[in-house]
């Protein structure tokens, strides 16, 4: 009888969401400084056709990956899909990099719920990727007022598991 290969063990995924200037790529820049994010991956989604939060984001060049044709809520969840099956496919070919973990970070103006959706009910996804947690940052100075009137800004507190006030 032979044996199955194993499959890889699945790898974290952390979605660090917030509304836009609460501080997102700041809190990334000083997480990525640890050493035991070394092995991260980190996938940066801004709106519109030129992202600016990658000029922000240091020493994780190799190691970061730009979506700029659009808000991973709407109109790029394909190429989102496309995006993660294409690491996938280089790490198992061994053209990237083996990593222990992968942060998205979303644009300001994204509704989580989407990109949640593709990240549990995509059967490939969902087999080599665990969903860590969802992380938001929330403006403590502004933060009601952003709440009480940008809906994006709700949506990601509710999908939040965890809530960093900035």
């Amino acid at each position: 009888m032979s044996e199955q290969p194993s499959r890889p063990a699945p790898i974290p995924l952390t979605l660090l969401t917030g509304f836009l200037g609460a501080g997102k790529t700041t809190l990334l820049n000083r997480l990525l400084k640890d050493p035991a994010l070394a092995d991260t991956v980190v996938l940066v989604n801004e709106f519109g056709e030129i992202g600016l939060d990658h000029l922000f984001v240091e020493g994780i060049e190799d190691g970061m990956i730009l979506l700029a044709s659009g808000c991973l809520c709407c109109t790029i969840r394909d190429d989102l899909i496309v995006t993660l099956e294409d690491l996938l496919r280089r790490l198992d070919n061994g053209r990237v990099a083996p990593f222990r973990r992968l942060v998205i970070e979303t644009t300001g103006l994204a509704d989580p719920a989407p990109v949640l959706n593709v990240l549990i009910n995509h059967p490939y996804l969902a087999m080599r990727f665990k969903l860590d947690g969802v992380v938001t940052l929330v403006d403590a100075v502004n933060g009601m007022a952003t709440l009480d009137t940008h809906p994006e800004a709700l949506r990601q507190t509710v999908a939040a598991d965890r809530l960093v006030l900035t």
